[in-house]
């Protein structure tokens, strides 16, 4: 919907609205709840649809969040403030805001992934765009909506593969929701230029394809050249309708992801999150780690651990950035080692295109102990490689256990060591477990939040959440009107992460800073990737110096607070 926004003579900013009444009131982006002012009641025609005592924006986040901590469990805590953010996003906004550390947890990662498990159930107001399958001679009709006019950022699903949870259809629609919620809260996109969009396929899951209450099309998930054309028909649309907007893929299978990606990362300004953005934080976390652990990044020996889309874009954003620090490429590389469910990707085992550089010649392993060479494990890969960092994105929970991790601890004094799988069921260790098995001297970050470690209560579990990344990279990408997103601006991300990392002055000290600065972070990200979109020329914006940059930057983010309102006339 188009807000918008004016200043007066003495510039002072107002919103000026063309409706009223109920329609106003029911509206969550302009809806203020209790605190319309009696000039606006009057002008507005909401005399008598609100009560009479007006209250303050903070008095209204201090009652939501008393009602918020009322709640028995953390899914009636995410519906909560999902009612809320369909009723007001002010105020919804300003809460989250408020408590971020505390919040973020319940509007995303780990509590999104039961939401998305009972989306059907919990399904109660119209957000975004469901773009089933038999609609697709449909979607420019669907787009044609002016709820839309002002979208400027996309996240979109197909629900194939949500978190570690699997294929849940168009009950994914929770993560393109709850990504561009994290998109405001913690980098300033107004929430009226957001739209989520989940591309309902099909679901293979047969759970839902039983359940009654799905809201999805209940159908088997489609394949191959049904599935691409399908796809194609949506972007088609998108650049119509859309010619500006910045796309971001989210929760695709593997099958899918990639080819996505390449196939149109040059066609519009796109790119994918799991893919792309986790590798960034896990750089940024890396190289603060790295300083920590006094080894710089390129004498280090790297095990990932889950070789699909996720953990070949961490490689090769680890692989950047060694190159970026002086090294070929070939030796980058040689420092990884991709382990899958078959263990170490060898050339004596079946693998896929894309992991392809980073596939270990078993020639090169001679002098390795192993049983076999079809299927060495992790603790086998671990031990020959003498690795000191493991980075997991398996989501097979346990998989890191007390006998590699004491083996890294062996490999170098303080081992780095990330499991990263979501939701908190689905991590490859505990980090309280990671830390006692190696005397507290690892470096350690997770995927979900846990709470601090229990013998040193005063550091905190780093949490390497992508929320470091992504909202400011939409930030500064908006702001200047960015055309394209490169493999490079991630790099710059995570680098601009890392130059702020407490770590780096102290190597006891975390190696990300505290949620609560997160608008602060998505600024600093949002300067260095501007500035490289601007170096690169990948904008139509001219003459931009840095401070002309900033300035773009702080005047597009906006803050949860009620501007006066006047009757358009």
């Amino acid at each position: 919907m188009k807000v918008n926004i004016k200043k007066d003579q003495a510039a002072n900013k107002y919103i000026e609205v063309d409706i009223g009444s109920y329609d106003l009131i029911a509206n969550p982006i302009l809806n203020k709840g209790r605190s319309f002012s009696t000039t606006e009641r009057e002008s507005l025609k909401l005399r008598g649809l609100v009560p009479i005592e007006t209250l303050t924006l903070d008095t209204e986040v201090d009652k939501s969040y008393h009602i918020l901590k009322q709640k028995v469990n953390d899914l009636d805590r995410h519906i909560y403030l999902r009612t809320l953010q369909d009723c007001n996003e002010t105020l919804f906004y300003a809460l989250v805001s408020r408590h971020i550390e505390e919040l973020m947890p319940l509007i995303y990662t780990p509590t999104v992934g039961q939401a998305c498990q009972q989306f059907s159930q919990i399904y109660q107001r119209p957000r975004g765009i469901f773009i089933s399958f038999p609609d697709r001679d449909h979607i420019d009709e669907i787009l044609e909506c002016s709820h839309f006019d002002d979208s400027e950022v996309i996240v979109v699903s197909d629900g194939g593969r949500i978190l570690g949870l699997g294929d849940l259809g168009a009950c994914g629609m929770g993560i393109p929701i709850g990504k561009l919620s994290i998109y405001t809260a913690c980098a300033g996109i107004p929430p009226h230029k957001t739209l989520p969009i989940i591309l309902d396929a099909g679901t293979n899951n047969e759970t839902l394809l039983q359940d009654p209450q799905y809201l999805g099309w209940r159908n088997r998930r489609i394949d191959d050249k049904e599935y691409d054309e399908f796809v194609e028909k949506f972007i088609r649309a998108i650049k119509k309708r859309f010619p500006n907007i910045l796309l971001q893929w989210e929760d695709f299978a593997q099958a899918n992801a990639l080819k996505l990606l390449k196939r149109y990362q040059e066609q519009l300004c796109s790119f994918n999150d799991d893919i792309q953005g986790t590798a960034a934080t896990v750089v940024g976390a890396l190289l603060s780690a790295t300083k920590a652990s006094n080894i710089a990044l390129p004498q280090h020996k790297i095990v990932i651990v889950g070789a699909g889309s996720a953990g070949v874009g961490i490689s090769n954003l680890i692989s950047e950035a060694m190159i970026d620090l002086g090294v070929e490429r070939k030796n980058a590389r040689a420092n990884i080692f991709l382990v899958d469910r078959s263990g170490l990707i060898t050339d004596n085992v079946e693998r896929f295109d894309f992991q392809e550089p980073f596939v270990k010649p078993l020639v090169s392993l001679a002098g390795w102990k192993i049983a076999n060479n079809t299927n060495i494990s992790l603790l086998e890969t671990v031990t020959n490689a003498r690795a000191t960092i493991m980075i997991g994105v398996c989501a097979q929970a346990g998989i890191f256990t007390r006998a590699i991790i004491e083996q890294l601890a062996v490999n170098c004094v303080r081992p780095i060591i990330f499991p990263l799988s979501n939701p908190t069921t689905k991590a490859e260790a505990h980090p309280h477990d990671i830390l006692s098995w190696t005397k507290g001297k690892a470096l350690v970050g997770t995927g979900s939040p846990f709470p601090a470690d229990p013998e040193n209560n005063t550091r905190r579990i780093d949490q390497i959440n992508n929320c470091y990344i992504f909202p400011g990279m939409g930030l500064g990408i908006r702001a200047v009107n960015g055309k394209q997103v490169t493999d490079q601006m991630f790099l710059v991300a995570a680098k601009a992460l890392a130059d702020i990392s407490p770590a780096k002055n102290d190597p006891y000290a975390n190696l990300l800073p505290p949620l609560k600065e997160i608008r602060k972070i998505s600024h600093h990200i949002a300067i260095a990737v501007a500035k490289e979109i601007v170096r690169t020329e990948l904008t139509d914006m001219e003459n931009l110096d840095t401070a002309k940059i900033i300035a773009l930057i702080d005047n597009y983010m906006w803050k949860p607070c009620y501007l006066p309102y006047r009757k358009k006339t």
